[in-house]
C-alpha cells in the first residue's frame, strides 16, 4: 500500500537529508566560515600586533618605528586581506571549472595551512612580514571559498530547497564572525601572549573540511554537464536525493542536450552579451550594494557608539559580540522563510528597513548632546540595522549568480561578483575614515541613498526565482531581455556545455 511504501521510504529520506546537511556543513566550515572568522579575529590583537611591529623594528635597527609608520604597517596588514580576496575571486572560476566544485574547496585549504604556519611562527621568527603574507593568503582562501561554496551548494540542492541551502553560506559567514569575536576575547586567545595562536586558529576549520568533505558527493550538475559523466552524476544524485528522483535527472539531461558544443563565456564577455543584460545589471547593482550599504561600517562604528552609550570600555568587547549574534540570528530566520517569502521580498524588505534604521541612527547622532537617551537609541539602531541586513541582502545576494546564470556563465559570473565585492570592501575600508571625518553625524547619508536605490531596483527589475528550475529561470530571463522579439533570436535553452573551459 501507499502507507507501507511511505514508511519504507521515510528512513531512506532521512539518510538523504543527512547527506545534504553534512555536505552543507563540510563545505561551510572551511568555506565562508573562514571568511567571517578571519574578518573578525584581527580586531582583538590590534594593539598587540602594533607593539610587536614596533619591537621587531627596534630590534633590527636599534630605534623605534615612528607611530605613523606603525599605523601604515597595520593598515597594510588589514588591507592585504581584501587584496588576497580579490586574487582568490579571480582564481575561483578556473579552479571550479578545471578541478570541480568540491576539489576546489579542498585544494583551497593549501592557502589556509600556509597562512596558519606563518602566523604561528611569526613572533618566534621576529617577522611582522610573515603576518602580512599570512593575511594575503587567508584572503586568497576566502576569495575562492566565497565564490565556489555557494556555487557547489546551489548546484547540489533540490529546487525546493535551493534558496535555503544557498543561504547557509551567509549563515556560516555570520557564524565565523561570532566565533572570531568569542575566541578573540581577552580571557581566551585575545591576550598579549596568545595572539599568534589566535591568528593561526584558522587551521582548525580547514582541517575539519579536509577530514569531512572528501566523503561527500560532487555537484551532480557539474558531473553531468561539465564532465559528461552520467554514471557519477547518477551516483551523486542517489546519495543526495535517493533513487526515486528521476525528474531532476531528466531536467539535467535537458540542459545538457540543449546547448551541446557551446563554449563557456569569459568574465569580460558577460558585459557584451545582450542575452545577459538583466542578469549582469542585477549582479553589479546588488552585488556592489553588499559592501556599499554600510553594514561593515556599522561594525567599525559600533565600539564608539557603545562607549557613548556609557558601556564600560572593558565590556565593549562583549557588546560587540551581540552585533555578530544579531546577523547570525537574522540570517537563520531568512534561511527558514526564503522559500515562502521569496528572494525579491526579502531584498526589498531588508534594504527598506536598513534605510529606516540608518535614518533614525543619523538623527540620533545629531541629537545625542540634546537628549541623554539618544546614545541608547543609536545603539538600538545598530542592532536593528544589522538584523535587517541579515534578513535580506546578507544571504539573498549570494544566490543571484547561482540562479540568474546558467552552467556556461556561472563561474564567470561568480568571478565578476567576487572581484566586485572585494574591490568594494577595499574601497569602503579605505574611505570610511575620511567619510567619518568629512560628514561627521551625516556619515550614513551616502549609505541611505545606496539602500533606497537597491530597494527600488529590486522591485522594478529583479525577477522572482523561488521554486523554479534553472530552465524556467533561463526562459523568463530570455523573455525579459528580448521583450519585443517573438521569434528572433530564437530561444534554444540555456548556454550549457560539456566542458566549461575558461
Amino acid at each position: 500500500t501507499e502507507d507501507e511504501q511511505a514508511q519504507l521510504l521515510h528512513p531512506r529520506t532521512q539518510v538523504q537529508g543527512r547527506i545534504l546537511l553534512l555536505t552543507i556543513c563540510a563545505a561551510g566550515i572551511g568555506g565562508t566560515f573562514q571568511f567571517g572568522y578571519n574578518l573578525s579575529i584581527i580586531n582583538a590583537p590590534t594593539l598587540h600586533i602594533q607593539e610587536f611591529t614596533n619591537e621587531t623594528w627596534q630590534m633590527r635597527t636599534g630605534r623605534p618605528l615612528p607611530d605613523h609608520l606603525v599605523l601604515l604597517v597595520w593598515s597594510l596588514i588589514i588591507s592585504l586581506y581584501p587584496l588576497g580576496g580579490l586574487l582568490g575571486a579571480l582564481l575561483a572560476g578556473p579552479l571550479a571549472i578545471k578541478l570541480g566544485r568540491k576539489k576546489s574547496l579542498l585544494v583551497n585549504n593549501i592557502f589556509v595551512v600556509a597562512a596558519a604556519t606563518l602566523f604561528g611562527f611569526s613572533r618566534r621568527a621576529g617577522s611582522f612580514e610573515m603576518i602580512m603574507l599570512g593575511r594575503l593568503l587567508v584572503g586568497v582562501s576566502a576569495g575562492v571559498s566565497m565564490n565556489v561554496q555557494p556555487m557547489y551548494l546551489g548546484e547540489s540542492a533540490p529546487k525546493e530547497l535551493r534558496g535555503a541551502v544557498a543561504m547557509t553560506s551567509a549563515i556560516f559567514t555570520a557564524l565565523g564572525i561570532v566565533m572570531g569575536q568569542v575566541v578573540g576575547l581577552r580571557e581566551l586567545l585575545g591576550g598579549p601572549q596568545a595572539w599568534p595562536l589566535l591568528l593561526a586558529s584558522c587551521l582548525v576549520p580547514g582541517l575539519l573540511q579536509l577530514a569531512s568533505l572528501p566523503l561527500l558527493p560532487e555537484s551532480p550538475r557539474y558531473l553531468l554537464i561539465d564532465r559528461g559523466d552520467s554514471e557519477a552524476c547518477l551516483a551523486a544524485l542517489h546519495r543526495l536525493r535517493g533513487p526515486a528522483d528521476l525528474g531532476e535527472l531528466a531536467e539535467l539531461e535537458q540542459e545538457r542536450i540543449a546547448c551541446l558544443g557551446r563554449r563557456a563565456q569569459r568574465p569580460w564577455e558577460l558585459f557584451g552579451n545582450r542575452a545577459l543584460r538583466r542578469q549582469v545589471a542585477s549582479l553589479v547593482v546588488l552585488g556592489g550594494a553588499m559592501e556599499l550599504c554600510g553594514n561593515d561600517a556599522v561594525y567599525a562604528y559600533a565600539s564608539a557608539v557603545f562607549l557613548q552609550a556609557r558601556i564600560p570600555p572593558d565590556k565593549v568587547q562583549y557588546a560587540a559580540i551581540g552585533t555578530g549574534g544579531c546577523e547570525l540570528l537574522a540570517v537563520l530566520v531568512s534561511c527558514v522563510v526564503i522559500e515562502k517569502v521569496g528572494r525579491r521580498m526579502l531584498l526589498m524588505g531588508g534594504y527598506g528597513l536598513m534605510t529606516c534604521w540608518a535614518s533614525i541612527f543619523t538623527a540620533a547622532l545629531c541629537l545625542q548632546s540634546s537628549f541623554p537617551w539618544m546614545p541608547y537609541l543609536a545603539m538600538s539602531c545598530i542592532f536593528a540595522f544589522i538584523l535587517s541586513f541579515g534578513i535580506g541582502p546578507a544571504g539573498v545576494t549570494g544566490i543571484l549568480a547561482t540562479e540568474l546564470f546558467d552552467q556556461t556563465t556561472r563561474p564567470a559570473a561568480y568571478m565578476v561578483c567576487g572581484v566586485l565585492m572585494w574591490t568594494m570592501l577595499f574601497v569602503v575600508g579605505l574611505g570610511f575614515p575620511f567619510i567619518m571625518e568629512g560628514l561627521s553625524h551625516f556619515l550614513y547619508v551616502p549609505f541611505i541613498c545606496v539602500c533606497v536605490c537597491r530597494a527600488v531596483y529590486t522591485g522594478l527589475f529583479l525577477p522572482e526565482t523561488k521554486g523554479k528550475t534553472f530552465l524556467e529561470i533561463a526562459e523568463e530571463l530570455h523573455r525579459l531581455n528580448f521583450p519585443r522579439w517573438s521569434q528572433d533570436p530564437e530561444w534554444r535553452g540555456p548556454g550549457v556545455i560539456q566542458a566549461t573551459e575558461l
